[in-house]
């Protein structure tokens, strides 16, 4: 049985099925829990995230000999639609080629134990959030270098069938401490929009929406709004709208504009004004492309964002 086809855009997604293939019980083998079906990718038991839908667990890619992190999604107990928008997660990484999208490498789905598996490459950090709350003294220029980089993921994914990520957020935004890189994941609430760029449904983060996503009727700017939400929090280390305490008066304040009180904290004025801009009304929002020239980032160098 062959691996499994991935198709790119808006074809359909073919995932080859295998059951679960235990590691090999010889002394001299890796320490693995579980092998993939080509055998090339092995998890270990050591848990990196777990979230609402998937677990990730750091895994190794033999052939390569780098480290890599598997994600294990529980099929059972999951809506149609939700395993609608896990295989259109993998669809959407495969049809992406940019290094501040994480990559997929591989990707099946276990009958005997009914779950989808894939492998995708782990950032050394963890997520944005994590990093920042343990380097608490980066200095404003190490948070632009990570912005730009985020705004130059956005652009390309903007500019991708176009497509909108939906939920961006520092704890979806990962980063390679060894070389400041930073890279955009968890897609699976994006979506590839028509030709009117525009879509209806509301999904996301509550605290990094955009009031134009309560309202069903939104464009890429959505993830505008999120970013600006993201260096917020990455300036000042709060959670946007952390005073509200449940979510009906999060959206309360999204909805008739309502600035989070974190933005009172924010004690760099190109900051605020940056964030202040990203964070506008719609038809005043710009976009990735647009940010990018924001005089902003005059003192962040290409060479300095150390891309890959």
């Amino acid at each position: 049985m062959g691996l499994m086809a991935l198709a790119c855009g808006q074809n359909n997604l073919d995932i080859s099925t295998f059951s679960f293939i235990p590691a090999q019980s010889e002394k001299d083998t890796e320490p693995f829990v579980e092998v993939d079906p080509t055998r090339r990718y092995g998890r270990y038991t050591e848990l990196l995230g777990c979230g609402a839908v998937k677990k990730v667990y750091r895994a190794f890619d033999q052939e390569e000999g780098i480290e890599v992190a598997r994600n294990q999604v529980k099929l059972r107990n999951f809506s149609d639609d939700a395993i609608d928008r896990l295989y259109s997660e993998v669809r959407l990484l495969r049809s992406l080629a940019n290094n501040i999208i994480i990559s997929l490498y591989n990707v099946w789905r276990d009958e005997e134990h009914n779950t989808l598996n894939f492998v995708t490459e782990v950032c050394t950090s963890g997520n944005l959030r994590e990093c920042r709350k343990k380097h608490r003294q980066v200095s404003m220029k190490a948070l632009k270098k990570w912005s730009k980089q985020i705004l130059k993921g956005l652009n390309y994914l903007h500019s991708h069938e176009p497509c909108i990520h939906r939920d961006l957020n520092c704890s979806n935004v990962f980063v390679n401490g060894n070389t400041g890189q930073v890279k955009i994941g968890d897609l699976g609430l994006a979506a590839i929009v028509g030709k009117n760029h525009s879509s209806h449904s509301i999904l996301g983060t509550p605290e990094f929406m955009a009031p134009e996503l309560y309202d069903e009727h939104y464009t890429k700017l959505v993830d505008i709004y999120s970013f600006g939400m993201c260096v917020l929090e990455m300036v000042t280390l709060e959670i946007p709208y952390s005073e509200c305490d449940n979510v009906a008066k999060i959206y309360k304040k999204v909805s008739t504009g309502v600035r989070p009180q974190a933005l009172n904290k924010v004690r760099d004025e190109d900051a605020k004004a940056f964030i202040e801009r990203c964070i506008a009304q719609p038809g005043t929002r710009p976009s990735a492309a647009e940010l990018l020239e924001d005089p902003f980032f005059d003192e962040v160098d290409d060479d300095d964002e150390n891309e890959q």
